[in-house]
């Protein structure tokens, strides 16, 4: 290994590969590694402004070592790469082979840390392997529909699907945060022997790696360098009133009207899809909905803001779709039919990834939606959705699906971002249903996506909502009960129902929404296209599953709309150190171990400590108060912290703490 000191990087050569680190922000470096000439321009989730740093670099003829304030990187003589925070070792390449100067190196496995596996006529695969540690606990990576705060053991798929949202940005106990700052569809494997990232096809090894003292600063000094959500305006903060599905102008009409009868605020209301003529088409269909400026008129003239979905799915009887496919403004496939997407419709998604396509859709978004007075866009299928996830069959302007498909999210919501922003609409918000590292610069309001309505499901969910707090996602949402599977008429579903709503009260987006059965209300037409012909689920407002449950919601949404003063203010730290609202214990509290354990409660923000109810007809639960003064909500008792109760959980609230 050669070692030379360019500007304020150590490169470090070997045979074909060139190694570079350099400082990228505080404490903190961004490692690159290629077989290539030279490196990618390529930075991904990374800002140019944020290249910046101390570049403490010392060459000797057997090791190189480069340091940013707590963090430092050796390389020795076989390129080997350790982290050092505070001169403590807090990562470690793996590498096991004969060239290995250090003992435990020194091996016949032939098995090198960073591993770039040719592909025929094009790039590389790529394996990147660290040593694991039997006392690490490693949290974040976006959310996944599994049962673990703690990812240690765990193998993930570096893909975004429906309710998986892939930011692989992860944050060890150890003291470190770790990036792979990397698009590709892969894995990671956070094995009990070894650590392993894999990248189906790439140009270059890309990753960057902050040292300190908290979670909170590791946090701060991630969104330093891959941005911050804007100030969120106030008038969302309420209640959102949402279902599958609004078919008319009247029904959203009719609904809205009833919440200001009952003197109820509604903040939102959400138009779900199919209120148009085709997909593609991006405009309401005006059979069902003949005057949409006025009913926007109506409901501003009520207080409330209104949001309308839109898919990136463009039907191939769409009005748009002969010109978007002319100018290669779609995904390409690589083989057989130019389908990408097959539900109600012969349908390909447009290419978020050509700036061309961003402006296209964003144009027809503004003229059919925008100029009516719609606040905001709901940009559902944002992974987006594939009829089959065969991603080495689609392409994109940026490249191979391989190679590039996991940054989709963040620029569908960089089109509808820069859009209202170039037409200077304050307090911008859309909901969007994937995201990936940096999305929440774009003013990315992020649900959990098609999730079951059951209370596994609902543990889940709390465990993604913990995670991609971490991940930089301030911004975290999702569909009170669950989507799919909500039966209006069972006890057992409304019990989850109300659970749910109850947490959603202490989660940063309060949202009624979901696909509820039974499924038996005629459609109100019979053609195969336009906002009529598609069914519809049952009502879904608080109303809809009777008196004593939504006295109960209707009691939580008092409190909810209590805390607006609060949240807002959690917004605003969001905006300026992106820290979350919702925080796993041990981010407010990371000198308690028993916190680092901990997973079924909660922080929202600095003050209160939640509790929600996960189980079915669980009336009482057992709560830990880490050290300090808590104060109960619901029945006004003190306690003093660092005990474990037994609180009471009656259907009509949860356990919720006030730190005094």
């Amino acid at each position: 290994m050669f070692f030379n000191q360019k500007d304020r990087a150590l490169i470090c050569r070997q045979q074909n590969e060139t190694l570079k680190i350099e400082p990228w922000g505080k404490n903190s470096l961004r490692v690159r590694s290629t077989l290539y000439p030279d490196f990618s321009s390529n930075n991904w989730a990374l800002s140019d402004i944020a290249a910046a740093g101390n570049s403490d670099i010392s060459i000797r003829e057997e090791e190189a070592a480069i340091q940013n304030g707590s963090i430092r990187a050796r390389v020795n003589a076989a390129g080997v790469i350790t982290f050092y925070k505070d001169n403590e070792i807090i990562l470690r390449e793996y590498y096991r082979n004969y060239s290995g100067t250090e003992s435990r190196e020194s091996s016949c496995l032939k098995v090198t840390s960073r591993e770039f596996a040719p592909i025929i006529g094009g790039d590389y695969s790529l394996n990147l392997r660290f040593e694991s540690n039997d006392k690490e606990k490693i949290y974040g990576m976006g959310q996944y529909q599994h049962a673990y705060m703690n990812q240690k053991g765990c193998i993930l798929e570096l893909a975004q699907r429906n309710s998986q949202i892939s930011i692989p940005f992860a944050i060890s106990n150890l003291g470190y945060g770790f990036l792979w700052n990397n698009p590709a569809v892969g894995k990671v494997t956070f094995g009990n022997n070894y650590t392993e990232w894999h990248a189906e096809m790439t140009d270059q090894m890309d990753y960057w790696i902050t040292a300190d003292d908290s979670p909170a600063q590791i946090v701060k000094n991630y969104t330093e360098v891959t941005g911050r959500a804007p100030m969120i305006p106030e008038n969302v903060l309420g209640l959102w009133q949402c279902k599958l599905r609004y078919r008319t102008q009247e029904e959203v009409l009719e609904v809205a009207r009833k919440y200001k009868e009952l003197g109820i605020p509604l903040d939102v209301i959400v138009i779900d899809f199919f209120h148009w003529t085709r997909q593609g088409d991006w405009c309401f269909d005006p059979e069902y909905w003949p005057d949409p400026k006025a009913m926007v008129d109506e409901l501003h003239s009520m207080g409330t803001r209104v949001m309308v979905s839109v898919w990136p799915s463009v039907d191939r009887k769409s009005t748009n779709f002969e010109e978007m496919y002319a100018k290669g403004l779609l995904i390409r496939t690589e083989r057989g039919t130019i389908q990408t997407y097959d539900f109600n419709g012969d349908c390909v998604s447009f290419d978020a990834m050509n700036p061309e396509a961003r402006s296209f859709v964003w144009e027809k978004c503004r003229e059919n939606y925008y100029k009516f007075g719609i606040d905001m866009f709901w940009l559902d299928n944002a992974e987006p959705d594939y009829a089959v996830y065969d991603f080495d069959n689609y392409r994109y302007y940026l490249g191979p699906a391989l190679k590039v498909s996991n940054i989709y999210p963040l620029m569908y919501s960089k089109a509808f971002y820069d859009g209202l922003k170039a037409e200077k609409e304050p307090g911008i918000v859309n909901l969007v249903r994937s995201a990936w590292a940096g999305s929440q610069k774009y003013a990315a309001l992020v649900w959990s996506g098609d999730v079951r309505s059951t209370f596994e499901s609902f543990r889940d969910q709390l465990m993604g909502g913990l995670n991609i707090g971490l991940t930089g996602i301030p911004w975290w949402t999702t569909d009170v009960g669950g989507f799919m599977g909500g039966d209006v008429n069972d006890p057992e579903f409304i019990q989850l129902l109300i659970r749910w709503f109850q947490f959603a009260v202490f989660s940063p987006v309060l949202r009624m929404h979901g696909d509820r059965e039974p499924h038996n209300i005629t459609p109100l037409s019979d053609k195969d296209h336009g906002g009529g012909y598609l069914f519809t689920g049952q009502s879904n407002e608080m109303w809809s599953y009777g008196d004593e449950a939504f006295e109960i919601m209707n009691e939580n949404l008092k409190i909810r709309l209590s805390l607006k003063p609060y949240i807002l203010d959690l917004m605003k730290e969001a905006s300026e150190t992106g820290a979350p609202l919702m925080r796993t214990m041990f981010y407010e509290f990371p000198q308690d171990e028993k916190c680092w354990e901990i997973s079924d409660q909660y922080m929202f923000g600095t003050e209160y400590l939640v509790a929600p109810v996960l189980y079915a007809n669980q009336y009482s639960r057992n709560v830990y108060l880490p050290d300090g003064l808590w104060k109960n909500l619901n029945d006004g008792k003190e306690y003093k912290g660092g005990q474990t109760i037994t609180c009471d959980a009656p259907i009509e609230y949860i356990p919720v703490f006030k730190k005094c």
